[in-house]
Order: structure tokens, then C-alpha cells, then sequence
């Protein structure tokens, strides 16, 4: 399952991220996983998420992400939910094409490997397509 956080930079999906990874982390069975592109929000996390920032690894493209996603999958079987903030800019998405391509492989993951998604956004509702349009929860 894929949740998508939507809205221009500065609306305030970073702290609704926040406030979901930590309410959620209280009724997990498994591990949260929280990617970020910088430790910024390493002290607004509870202690019991995993932070990574995607930076510190070689990922230069989308397709590359995808594989740093199935790695950290593939290190925790009890993994539940995965957090990614600035999803565009970690996946390294500039394009239309690339975000239905990173999302219909999520959605692929997420069946097999029972792991949800909850990603933010940088972009407003109106400009999204239509697969992103449909994995919306939040749109600000």
C-alpha cells in the first residue's frame, strides 16, 4: 500500500509525516523506517524509528533508489512501513514518467514484501498524474 502526502514546498507535509510516523510507531507490530535527505529531524522522531538519510549513499538515479529500498527491505523482516520525506528528491524523480515508474514499482514491493509506503510530495494535487492522484490521503 502506497500513501502519498501532496502539496507545494513550505505547506507543512514534513510535520503531517511527522505526526504519522510518530503516532503510528505506538501501534506498530513490525519496524518504521523514516528516509530523509539529511539527519534534520533526527530528535522529531521517536527513538524506536530507524532514520536514514539517502544521502550519505551513492544513488544517483531512480531505478538505483528503488534498489537502496529492496536492500533495506531485505535486512529486516519485520519491517512495516517505510517514511520517505522529499520523496521526489531522494528517488531523484524529475519527471512525470519517473514518479508512475517509482510508483508502480513501490506498489509491486509493497504487495510482496507486505511493507507500506507513506511518501510526501513536493507538488500540488492539480499536477500530479493520475496513478499519484489515486495514492493521495493528504493533499495541502
Amino acid at each position: 500500500m502506497i500513501e502519498i502526502i501532496s502539496g507545494e514546498k513550505g505547506k507543512g507535509k514534513t510535520k503531517e509525516l511527522l505526526n504519522k510516523v510518530n503516532t503510528s510507531i505506538t501501534s506498530a507490530t513490525g519496524n518504521i523506517v523514516y528516509l530523509d535527505k539529511s539527519q534534520k529531524h533526527m530528535y522529531e522522531l521517536n527513538n524506536k524509528i530507524r532514520l536514514i538519510n539517502v544521502n550519505d549513499f551513492l544513488i544517483d538515479n531512480c531505478d538505483e533508489f528503488l534498489g537502496f529500498i529492496c536492500g533495506v527491505i531485505s535486512q529486516d523482516h519485520d519491517l512495516e512501513e517505510m517514511y520517505l520525506d522529499s520523496f521526489l528528491t531522494i528517488a531523484s524523480i524529475d519527471s512525470d514518467e519517473l514518479l508512475n515508474h517509482a510508483i508502480q514499482k513501490l506498489d509491486v514491493i509493497s504487495e510482496k514484501y507486505n511493507v507500506k509506503f507513506i511518501l510526501s510530495v513536493s507538488k500540488d494535487e492539480s499536477k500530479l498524474t493520475d496513478i499519484a492522484k489515486a495514492k493521495i490521503v493528504i493533499s495541502l
